[in-house]
């Protein structure tokens, strides 16, 4: 039988209620995209730039570090073997070092920007939406901070004990330049720099005479030992400025972590709001 009531036409009411449903769910699911925007534009919000950045530059200077300390510290062993005969046994711990700290830093980085990548754009929403997981992350933000400024503090001392070994290189570098040195008609004292030399060396060994042994200290060793050195001065203080950028990226994720909070809050309330509207609207 055929109903002759025409069909319900959406009235005013009914338009209000669906355009506060839709907005409970995008207050639930607190993700606020566009769907003319493509993937790539989705996949660029989450990307945490500054935190990129300080780990590329982190990641160059330790590498320029770790290379030219691990080479300088080659020329150092042949250069106290050939020309001052002596052994120096403990290098290849120190080079063993080199190694740890550039892996010990390429942790970190990658550690740091995956913390950045959490915190960022719409992952930030979707991973800290519980209390347990905000508090969790604004945790491991404070833990990297209090680790990543230790870690400025020992560059500082790498960059001072740098700074010192440039100097004396450079001090070396202008004995090697003296015309009677270079013509190897006077020999090289080393005696003011007793203190660089182990206990007992003899004063004799302190002196570097004779065309082979000058040119090998000269032109073999130290020309490329000071190179090495000022290569590592500068990679520490890249390695340092990344770690000051990596402590503002870390001081803003906390930030954000502990806002988003309140943002959560907000946007409850006001779905709250707009669920008690909906009901005054039903009863009348």
């Amino acid at each position: 039988m055929h109903d002759p009531r025409p069909p319900p036409q959406e009235t005013s009411f009914d338009l209000e209620q669906q355009d506060a449903l839709i907005r409970s769910n995008l207050s639930l699911n607190t993700i606020v995209t566009n769907p003319d925007k493509g993937f790539c534009d989705s996949c660029l919000t989450r990307i945490p730039y500054a935190t990129l950045i300080a780990t590329i530059q982190c990641a160059l200077g330790v590498v320029i570090f770790c290379g030219t300390m691990y080479r300088g510290a080659t020329l150092a062993v042949l250069m106290f073997s050939d020309v001052f005969k002596m052994q120096l046994f403990w290098v290849d711990a120190v080079k063993m070092t080199f190694v740890i700290i550039g892996a010990c830093m390429g942790a970190l980085g990658l550690m740091i920007l995956t913390v950045g990548c959490l915190a960022t754009g719409a992952t930030r929403h979707k991973v800290y939406r519980a209390w347990r997981s905000r508090v969790g992350g604004r945790i491991s933000c404070a833990i990297f901070m209090a680790i990543t400024y230790i870690l400025q503090l020992i560059w500082i001392l790498i960059f001072t004990f740098l700074v010192i070994a440039t100097f004396l290189f450079t001090i070396f570098w202008k004995m090697c330049a003296n015309e009677r040195v270079a013509t190897f008609q006077d020999c090289i004292d080393f005696t003011q720099f007793y203190f660089l030399f182990p206990a007992g060396t003899r004063q004799e060994h302190m002196k570097v005479c004779g065309d082979h042994n000058v040119k090998a200290f000269c032109k073999d060793y130290t020309e490329k030992i000071e190179v090495m050195v000022i290569l590592a001065t500068v990679a520490s203080v890249l390695v340092i400025l990344s770690l000051v950028h990596y402590l503002m990226c870390l001081a803003a994720n906390y930030a954000h972590i502990r806002d988003h909070e309140k943002f959560q809050e907000l946007q409850d309330l006001q779905m709250l709001s707009d669920n008690d509207m909906l009901a005054g609207k039903d009863r009348f």
